[in-house]
Order: structure tokens, then sequence, then C-alpha cells
């Protein structure tokens, strides 16, 4: 099992910045990849940006790339989202999830989510 804690969410001006962070703990050594994902009010959930475990390998959604940047500190499971240039349409839930390797399949895990909202 994988368990994920987002933080750094928050309220900002148009045009501002913030820094999400996702911890991960638990059976880590098996995670190949983090994602982060975002679901505004009645949408769906949608792809935000990408990140492999190891070499670093990113891939960002079009509506983000950039403004967003996705890095991670392998020592510290940690998984962080740099939003930059932020526009009111941002606003939404952002999820980071982690993908774990075990016998030939891949688990998903979520973390509880963390509010982001973009003023103008």
């Amino acid at each position: 099992q994988v368990q994920l804690v987002e933080s750094g969410g928050g309220l900002v001006q148009a045009g501002g910045s913030l820094r999400l962070s996702c911890a991960a703990s638990g059976r880590t050594f098996s995670i190949y990849a983090m994602d982060w994902y975002r679901q505004a009010p009645g949408k769906e959930r949608e792809f935000v940006a990408a990140i492999r475990w190891s070499g670093g390998t990113t891939n960002y959604a079009d509506s983000v790339k950039g403004r967003f940047t996705i890095s991670r500190d392998n020592a510290k499971n940690t998984v962080f989202l740099q939003m930059n240039s932020l526009k009111p349409e941002d606003t939404a839930i952002y999820y980071c999830k982690a993908k774990e390797g075990v016998g030939g399949y891949t688990n998903n895990y979520w973390g509880q989510g963390t509010q982001v909202t973009v003023s103008s």
C-alpha cells in the first residue's frame, strides 16, 4: 500500500503562483511514476502532469505547458507541482496519483486532494 498526502493549495490572484507537494509513504520503493490531476466543479477529473521516478521524464497537459513544472525529490518520496501564471480556469481540486508496479501490474493510489482557487 502507498499513502499520499497533498499540501500547498490555497487562494491566489490570477497571475500568481502556488507550489503543491505530495508526500508518499508506505511501499514507496515500488512507485515508478507520479501524476497530478485536477477536477473542477461539474467537470471530470483531468490529467495535468506526470513524472517518472527513475530518470525524471515529464509530461504535461497542453493547458499547463510553459506555466506548470512537475519535479520530485526521490530521497523524500515527494513530488511537487510549481504553478505559475495561474488563471481562473486553473481553479480545481488537485490530486496526486502514484503508480506502483507489482508483478507486472500497476496499482494506482490517490491522495485526498488539495483545493486551488484562482480569483480574477
